[in-house]
């Protein structure tokens, strides 16, 4: 198929995409005929025409499939001047096809005026007024969403729609202000003795309706919308429904989720609530040999962590009675047969590895009274695994591998999670999946486009059985980089030690990025704001990163900690000398609180903030020179300093510089004081500072595999660090607030470090926390580093 690039290139495909393209055996022969149908082969056309005849050829059905030559030609005419006109177009050759109404059918000949465009924007916002006032910004995407359904927008330039919706918005609201950013919680001004607030500000995520409503997700149809074989199954679906949008979330329980899993419980339950529609949490559970109730169990606690509530909660095993009846009926209708080949034999009846000519297996033809004899002794158990499966009968000279007669059911005889030996027979994720769709009156079978082949299978299952049929749409998975996706590598790592477990801080599942701190909100906030296409993408890890560190910026209390601590010993205050110092928990934010510190002539700062020789450009600690100390009046001056017997420098002494006149340093640093009092310092027991797993962006291309890829430096554990007392008025607010639940989600930004959280192995006592008894309640302290601060090379 090399050879139809370059005629693909010709109307206006890139090179990858033309490549991509040549390789579908389904999408490649149709686009070449629709191509010298234009009669462009040789000539080719500009970019725009080259779009209508490429959303043609790859969206047309099979229905409208025979008046292709004239959707061609209306397309070339220029009839057809929009995507949106070729997708009404196909609609309408699917039905009862009359050309005297197809002109009508699909705006050929309609022209919006840009005053036609402004009118109708200008009707419906004046008749929701009283809620865009209210709510402002808040409801652009569901005006933009609703601009589509007005019926003189219909065959409206889309471009100039949202423009239009804009430029009134601007008009009737003026600019964007406070109003439309994230709102802070509201606090009670307290007295200056109150020590703190809620350390943890509230941050609205991001406004998911705009992008539901736009680009290919906003073209989706509306529930009832999709054909059915027979019309009555689409008047009982929408009973049921309400005329609803239905979707689901279908994972299989047999490992725990990563981060593309964060955009398909995005995608399923974000479309549903921005369509006012439900969302089921499924579980795909018909493998009994790899599902585990830590994974069941897992899947939800994930699910509602990042903010979903499914409607209700299902499992395909529910419907594995109806799903035998429904194999029953494919047999009778001579759609099915029990096929006795080994998986050897079947593969080479499918073309083998060099995919050479596909033939029908000799079990094909069998009768279907011996299908439904033999399948039923598969129900009884007289097979072993292996010997016998149920195939359905499809159409092997299709190009669509999805047609070569997938298999329909297999004998296993490992008990179920669910069901235990009550069945030895389960059915394939092939067949079960659009059936229990249809069975759950799905409305958007939302997947990724790796099942992009399987739509259509999909479709003629549901249509042999004659039961509803739901529409599949794919959208691009999330890939991230340095990273590994699948389960059974990770549980390879798993296995050999080469990470601690499933939620190893290291890993992107969920529970591993959870266990290292990541907010729900940061995941739910970097996945949206990507957006929802058929593209395939490869995100760069950092870009997570940063998202994540833009919202710890925004919601984590700050907290002065040393991973390294010298000893530092103000040679000019007395011993006793003590003062208490007010810190804010974010430095020009009062809406965050503030604590106090004790300031004594003991302080410890970080071994990084000394040297024992000044060089040019170094403005920290350094004998004979100054240095601020953060939140304290004066700066401090390095007199002297002491080392060890290894050489090591233990402690430095200095002069507080609080008499003469004050100089400004031109850099301060952090410090912890000293003061048995105030229980001063908080010893942490263990910081552990994570780092990328592997060494290279794609692990899987190095040679030797992913496992030669592991950076053995991803992981360091830092012993003998310490904090700031701020870190027990921060646990005891937090315990307040959560009960001491879910501990990642005491976050800090260590000051000048990086952002920390709590990790799961700390140790405390809730009810002591609760009576004040802080520094007892914490028994043991293990903090792990969720993201470093933002570097910036030029400071020293």
């Amino acid at each position: 198929m090399e050879e139809l690039v370059p005629i693909f290139v010709k109307i206006g495909l890139s090179e990858q995409k033309a490549k991509d393209t040549a390789k579908n055996k389904k999408l490649a022969p149709t686009l070449e005929a629709v191509i010298d149908e234009a009669e462009v082969r040789e000539s080719g056309c500009d970019k725009d025409l080259g779009i209508l005849l490429y959303t043609l050829a790859s969206t047309i059905t099979k229905d409208a499939a025979p008046h292709r030559k004239f959707l061609v030609s209306k397309i070339v005419k220029s009839d057809l001047k929009t995507t949106d006109q070729v997708s009404a177009a196909i609609k309408f050759c699917e039905d009862d096809f009359k050309e005297e109404d197809f002109d009508k059918a699909t705006g050929v000949g309609v022209v919006v005026t840009d005053e036609q465009i402004k009118d109708a924007i200008a009707e419906y916002i004046s008749s929701n007024k009283e809620n865009i006032e209210k709510n402002r910004y808040k409801t652009l995407g569901i005006t933009l969403g609703a601009s589509k359904k007005i019926e003189a927008l219909r065959w409206a330039d889309g471009g100039k729609v949202k423009n239009e919706v804009e430029a009134q918005y601007l008009a009737l609201l003026g600019p964007k202000d406070e109003r439309d950013a994230p709102q802070k919680k509201k606090k009670e001004p307290k007295p200056a003795a109150a020590k703190k607030v809620d350390q943890v500000k509230e941050e609205e995520t991001v406004d998911i309706s705009k992008m539901f409503f736009e680009g290919e997700l906003g073209r989706l149809h509306k529930p009832g919308g999709n054909k059915q074989i027979k019309p009555e199954l689409m008047e009982e679906h929408l009973k049921v429904t309400g005329k609803k949008v239905f979707t689901r979330f279908p994972p299989e329980p047999n490992g725990y989720l990563h981060i593309g899993h964060a955009k398909a419980i995005n995608v399923n339950f974000g479309y549903a609530k921005a369509h006012n529609g439900i969302t089921y949490l499924r579980y795909d559970d018909t493998n009994p040999e790899a599902e585990e109730e830590q994974y069941f169990n897992s899947i939800l606690e994930t699910v509602r962590w990042l903010g979903f509530e499914p409607w209700k909660i299902t499992y395909s095993s529910d419907y594995f009675q109806e799903l035998f009846d429904l194999a029953v009926k494919l047999i009778k209708k001579g759609l099915a047969y029990t096929c006795q080949c080994t998986g050897e034999e079947i593969h080479a009846c499918r073309g083998g590895d060099n995919g050479g000519e596909r033939k029908a297996c000799v079990h094909r033809d069998r009768p279907i009274e011996e299908t439904m004899d033999q399948f039923m002794k598969m129900k009884e158990g007289r097979y072993k695994e292996g010997e016998i499966t149920l195939r359905m009968k499809m159409d092997l000279e299709n190009g669509n591998p999805q047609f070569w007669d997938l298999i329909a059911y297999r004998v296993l005889y490992t008990p179920h999670f669910r069901t235990h030996d009550q069945w030895c027979i389960y059915p394939t994720y092939d067949f079960t999946h659009c059936l229990v769709d249809s069975l759950e009156n799905i409305s958007h079978s939302l997947c990724t486009t790796e099942f992009r082949q399987s739509r259509e299978s999909y479709y003629w299952l549901c249509d042999a059985v004659e039961v509803y049929k739901p529409v599949q749409w794919e959208y691009g998975r999330l890939n991230v980089t340095g990273t590994i996706m699948s389960k059974r590598k990770i549980l390879k790592m798993v296995t050999n030690n080469y990470v601690h477990n499933w939620d190893d801080p290291r890993l992107y599942t969920l529970v591993g990025i959870r266990r290292r701190g990541v907010p729900p909100e940061a995941i739910n906030n970097f996945v949206l704001e990507l957006g929802v296409t058929t593209s395939q993408s490869t995100i760069n890890v950092t870009r997570f990163d940063a998202k994540t560190r833009d919202y710890l910026d925004k919601t984590a209390p700050r907290l002065m900690a040393i991973l390294d601590p010298i000893r530092v010993v103000l040679k000019n205050l007395p011993e006793d000398y003590a003062e208490e110092l007010t810190v804010p928990n974010k430095p020009r934010d009062p809406s965050m609180g503030e604590h106090t510190v004790p300031f004594t002539n003991v302080v410890y700062i970080d071994r990084s903030d000394f040297r024992e020789e000044d060089s040019k450009g170094y403005y920290r600690l350094a004998p004979n020179k100054s240095v601020g100390l953060l939140h304290a009046k004066y700066p401090v001056r390095c007199v002297d300093y002491k080392k060890d017997a290894n050489g090591k420098v233990v402690e430095l002494e200095c002069v507080y510089e609080n008499e003469g006149e004050f100089k400004k340093p031109k850099t301060y640093i952090h410090w912890i004081a000293e003061s048995a009092k105030h229980n001063s310092p908080v010893k942490l027991d263990e910081v552990r500072l994570y780092e990328r797993l592997f060494k290279h962006d794609n692990p899987e291309t190095i040679d030797g595999g992913y496992l030669n890829d592991i950076n053995e430096h991803s992981l360091e554990i830092v012993k003998g660090a310490i904090t700031e007392v701020g870190l027990y008025d921060h646990v005891k607010e937090w315990v307040e607030k959560t009960g001491g639940k879910d501990k990642e989600s005491m976050r800090w930004q260590f000051t000048r470090t990086g952002y920390f959280c709590l990790d799961k192995d700390t140790e405390l006592d809730v009810n002591l926390i609760k009576e004040g008894k802080v520094q007892e309640g914490l028994k043991k302290i293990i903090v792990n580093r969720t993201v470093t601060l933002k570097e910036d090379a030029g400071k020293d």
